[in-house]
């Protein structure tokens, strides 16, 4: 087949709505599909057929039970003093190595610019220091736990 003419198939199909065309011209076999920048066409997929149960053995549930219970539930309390919290996403890790003892235990008393912990984030290991001095009330995170921008951390009263 003539390069012209396959030049100008290519057109065709590129600016018209033509997905797919194929052509035979003697021995010769073109087939030119057009691809789009979405990843998959959509797909109709039929919902499963349901068997029909007997009522009896639909268990009977109560709504505006669990409405209650779950209105009813109680709102953590934010815990008092001061609130170290995560400046990053990352790994906590409360001892500079492993078998190592941990920075701080609850009852350690720190001074403000004392190392609390590390966060690996990225594969830097950042030290998160104390900023105020008091003792440590309660270890929020556990070793190796990931943490959340802004998640508390530790309390120091």
């Amino acid at each position: 087949m003539d390069l012209r003419k396959l030049k100008t198939l290519i057109d065709l199909v590129a600016d018209s709505d033509i997905a797919e065309l194929e052509v035979t011209e003697g021995d010769s076999k073109v087939r030119i599909a057009k691809t789009s920048s979405v990843q998959g066409q959509p797909v109709m997929v039929q919902p499963p057929q349901v068997i029909a149960q007997p009522a009896a053995a639909v268990p009977q549930v109560n709504v505006a039970t669990q409405v209650i219970a779950a209105d009813a539930a109680p709102v953590p309390a934010e815990p008092e003093g001061n609130v170290v919290k995560s400046p990053m996403v990352g790994t906590f890790y409360s001892a500079p190595a492993p078998g190592n003892p941990p920075y701080v235990e609850v009852g350690s008393t720190v001074k403000q610019g004392d190392t609390l912990c590390i966060i690996e984030a990225m594969k830097l290991l950042n030290e998160i220091e104390a900023e105020t001095s008091g003792v440590i009330k309660q270890i929020l995170v556990e070793n190796g736990e990931p943490v959340e921008f802004g998640q508390p951390l530790f309390v120091i009263g």
